[in-house]
C-alpha cells in the first residue's frame, strides 16, 4: 500500500535592495504570463509574495513535490530569463534569485495541529 505524499509547505526569505524597490514592485504588477503559466506547472500552488519592514521579501507556496517543481523551474528559459532581470533587485544574494532564497522552517501550522490533536482526542479512551 502506498501512501498519499504530505504536500510541502515552503517559506523563503530575500532582501531587495530599498533602492530598487518601486522598480521591483512594478515588475510584479503584473508577472509576466509566460512566468506565471511556468511557477503553475512546476507544481507550485498558493505562490504569495510580502513585503516587510526593511524591504525584506517573505515568500511563501506550497507544492507536492519541492525537489520536482525547483528542477522543473531551473531547466525552464522562460524561468530562467525572468530570474535573470530580478536579480539585480536583490542585496546579498549569489546565483538565481529561485535558487538562492534563504529558506525558513516552519515553527507551527494550524490545521496540522488541529488534525493531530484530533486524532490523539479519538484515541484517548
Amino acid at each position: 500500500m502506498t501512501s498519499a505524499k504530505k504536500p510541502s509547505r515552503v517559506c523563503f526569505q530575500l532582501q531587495i535592495d530599498p533602492t530598487q524597490l518601486d522598480e521591483y514592485l512594478a515588475r510584479h504588477s503584473p508577472v509576466w504570463p509566460e512566468m506565471l503559466a511556468e511557477i503553475a506547472a512546476s507544481g507550485r500552488r498558493n505562490y504569495s509574495l510580502f513585503l516587510g519592514p526593511g524591504a525584506t521579501l517573505i515568500g511563501y507556496y506550497e507544492t507536492d513535490d519541492d525537489a520536482a517543481a525547483q528542477d522543473y523551474l531551473a531547466a525552464s528559459p522562460i524561468a530562467a530569463r525572468w530570474e535573470a532581470e530580478m536579480a539585480r533587485f536583490f542585496i546579498g544574494l549569489s546565483g538565481r534569485p529561485d535558487q538562492a532564497a534563504t529558506p525558513l522552517t516552519e515553527v507551527f501550522n494550524l490545521h496540522d495541529q488541529l488534525t493531530a490533536s484530533a486524532t490523539n482526542e479519538s484515541t484517548t479512551p
